[in-house]
């Protein structure tokens, strides 16, 4: 097939690469001339594992190119995929301004019958909007094209979204039209080849999935943060709580593991928007508002174990930061639980010394100058060196390398052998024995109560 993809970050890219990588003629439009021209000669605009050779082998052979307008001859198509952003308002709602840009813009160029795939994550009725915005173009022009609109979601995990994609567990399809899920299947089937994972339904059932999938997920997360603070005050150690109610099947071991918060681009905008979508329509999301509020709350537990262990006044002390990116295998600093501890430490009076093994180079990009030009904030190049005379170790992002680091050369390095682990990845009992003092969510301490 011929396919046009309107959008290259992590949705649209990965979406164009991999139907490429199936044999697919697709061709990425962005307006960011800037990314397309980085694009054409094999620079990636995000990280993402196992996308960049994909990129380079599809665009190299032919089968995925880049332009910067529908105007562009390789962008002509008889399907668009809107993989645009869809960024929160300031009430929560998503914006739907990009998606319904795009979707005038299709409506000026279309010459034939068309597919239009919503694959942005949009509000429940955004399809409908998407139609009349082109049905809108084409009455200006007095032109007379049929066209379908289709809500195919993307469920990708940032840090994964390459093999989620060519490996989907499940696909949805929201449409009406037997002749579009005709056209979707052919298009999908190549990526399920044991078995079908197709789901048809209507338009605004699958844009609602999605959502409502979301949402769920971090609703999971903040029940298990929610647990693991009740359980620091009763003296108990939440590891053991997760593995007794994850060995239930109904419930599993997914998604709940007790941290310092979910982040990312997709549950706080998600779950912001879907509350907002209840209010408009007179409901109050009584779940959907603890889970955000406690999701709030949970991204300052760290910074509030630092001050119950240092004080109010931060001034002069070190902390050595292990990771920044909101979750391993990305480098996305959006909505992260590092940029909220590394505000309060600065603002604090602390100094910080950080190590990401991916989000150093967004890390310079999207902190403040500020921070740097002070010296407040130093960002080394190998993990050890960020804890070099620290007072204390502070883990916020679980990457691989940081799992099971040198504690003795740690102990040697550091000024004081304080940890603060955001993640849950050591074993309280070894730090002791070692001389650390430990710090986690939800372990239990010997006094029983661990703020």
């Amino acid at each position: 097939m011929k396919l046009t993809i309107i959008g290259t970050g992590y949705v649209g890219l990965v979406t164009g690469a991999c139907f490429a990588e199936m044999g697919n003629n697709v061709t990425c439009v962005d307006i960011d001339q800037h990314k397309i021209a980085g694009l054409k000669k094999g620079v990636l605009p995000i990280y993402e594992p196992g996308l960049e050779p994909m990129v380079a082998n599809n665009h190299k052979n032919g089968r995925l190119r880049f332009c910067t307008s529908l105007t562009d001859p390789a962008a002509k198509s008889n399907m668009y995929f809107i993989a645009v952003g869809t960024p929160p308002e300031e009430d929560g709602s998503a914006d739907l301004q990009y998606v319904l840009g795009v979707a005038r813009e299709i409506g000026r160029h279309i010459t034939q019958h068309t597919i239009v795939v919503d694959k942005s994550t949009v509000p429940v009725g955004t399809a409908d909007k998407v139609k009349a915005a082109i049905d809108d173009e084409l009455a200006k022009r007095g032109a007379k094209v049929s066209f379908d609109v289709v809500s195919n979601p993307e469920f990708l995990k940032e840090g994964a979204a390459v093999e989620d994609f060519m490996r989907p567990d499940r696909v949805i399809i929201g449409t009406d039209s037997e002749q579009v899920r005709k056209v979707m299947r052919d298009l999908y089937l190549p990526f399920m080849r044991t078995h079908e994972r197709l789901l048809f339904m209507g338009v605004r059932d699958a844009e609602m999935a999605k959502y409502a999938g979301n949402a769920m997920l971090a609703t999971k997360i903040s029940f298990m943060n929610e647990i693991a603070n009740l359980c620091e005050r009763l003296g108990v150690d939440v590891e053991n709580v997760r593995n007794g109610i994850g060995s239930d099947s109904r419930i599993g071991y997914s998604f709940i593991y007790p941290g310092a918060g979910y982040g990312g681009s997709c549950f706080p905008k998600d779950v912001k928007a879907l509350i907002r979508m209840a209010k408009d329509h007179d409901y109050e999301p009584k779940v959907l508002g603890a889970v955000e509020a406690r999701n709030n709350a949970q991204k300052q537990v760290l910074f509030e174990k630092i001050r119950h262990r240092f004080g109010p006044n931060l001034k002069g002390l070190c902390f050595g930061v292990w990771g920044l990116a909101f979750k391993p295998g990305t480098d996305d600093l959006r909505e992260a639980s590092s940029v909220v501890l590394l505000n309060a430490l600065i603002g604090a009076g602390a100094s910080i010394k950080a190590y990401d093994p991916v989000a150093m180079q967004t890390a310079r990009r999207e902190f403040p100058r500020a921070w740097f030009d002070s010296n407040q904030l130093k960002l080394m190049d190998e993990q050890y060196q960020a804890l070099e005379g620290a007072d204390a170790m502070v883990l916020v992002t679980e990457w691989k390398p940081f799992r099971h680091p040198d504690f003795d050369r740690i102990r040697k390095i550091m000024k004081q052998a304080v940890v603060f682990d955001g993640r849950n990845q050591y074993d309280p009992a070894l730090l002791r024995q070692a001389g650390f003092e430990y710090s986690g969510i939800g372990r239990a301490t010997p006094d029983k109560i661990n703020l």
